[in-house]
């Protein structure tokens, strides 16, 4: 089956930047780890919700660059020696490609489960850092 593309089709024109977006974010979440949930709250709202076990919140970052919401995890190495290690401690990055004039508004971290809410606004904002809560 071949692969669809925007600039084949001759209604979608000037969508190539997108399509490299999404290829690029196809690529990075490949592994499906860390598991997450996206919920929409109200037409406007929405959550997504990261299974970050064993991560704490030194150890997290969510970052919006233009229309991509990155989140990225690294645990810091203690020096254990594991008889057996069941929980995954990789570090990974999981990319969220966020349509126009949806902003986060606030994150936080509860019970091994970092939560990222979102908003449609009317504004766009540039890069900037979220703290986790």
């Amino acid at each position: 089956m071949p692969k669809f593309s925007f600039s084949a089709h001759p209604y979608l024109l000037g969508f190539d930047a997108l399509e490299r977006m999404l290829e690029s974010s196809a690529k990075i979440n490949n592994d499906g780890y860390p598991p997450y949930n996206i919920e929409q709250l109200s037409e406007d709202n929405f959550r997504i919700i990261l299974a970050v076990a064993g991560f704490a919140i030194a150890d997290l970052s969510v970052v919006v660059e233009g229309p991509q919401l990155k989140v990225r995890g690294e645990q810091k190495q203690n020096g254990a020696e594991f008889l057996h290690q069941g929980i995954a401690a990789r570090p990974f990055t999981r990319v969220f490609v966020l349509a126009d004039r949806i902003e986060t508004i606030g994150s936080k971290f509860e019970n091994g489960l970092l939560i990222v809410d979102l908003q449609r606004i009317t504004v766009n904002q540039p890069i900037h850092q979220i703290k986790i809560n």
